[in-house]
């Protein structure tokens, strides 16, 4: 998927960190292959959030590509877009690997999305059959990351 993202992680964080030492709340970017949403909250409502998606998508197309993602029900899904890791850091051990056995609140990987790290659990019992995702990759929300047995 790397190579159909035309930005990478590292891109958003900077575009994230210009727009937090600006004066502007929000930045929409729209390309002919994408489209970039980041959006500044205040109050309780704090911190940026983000949103992208391919161009040419429409909410259709958006459901029929979760619904191909979640076609799997063995499938632990990605629960938004960012980059997946294996490990809480480099040279850790994998929160999880193929044979273990994983409850529903086991974090069996992490999804990094604007410099924060998200944990993603399991979502039930099982044994993990197969790691889906390469470590370090960028992923899309519903994208499958693990299977579990």
């Amino acid at each position: 998927m790397n190579e159909d993202l035309p930005l990478t992680a590292e891109d958003i964080a900077e575009i994230a960190a210009i727009i937090e030492a600006s004066p502007y709340r929000e930045l929409d970017l729209s390309t002919r292959r994408y489209r970039l949403r980041l959006a500044r909250g205040d109050g309780e409502a704090a911190g940026l959030t983000q949103e992208w998606q391919w161009a040419g998508s429409a909410p259709e197309a958006a459901a029929a590509a979760e619904a191909e993602h979640s076609a799997d029900p063995d499938a632990v899904p990605a629960p938004l877009p960012g980059t997946f890791y294996h490990a809480p850091q480099p040279g850790a051990p994998p929160f999880v690997a193929v044979g273990d056995e994983v409850g529903p609140e086991t974090v069996v990987g992490i999804v990094e999305t604007m410099k924060l790290m998200n944990p993603v659990h399991a979502g039930r019992a099982g044994t993990v059959a197969e790691v889906l995702a390469p470590n370090a990759t960028m992923v899309a929300k519903g994208q499958p990351l693990i299977r579990l047995a």
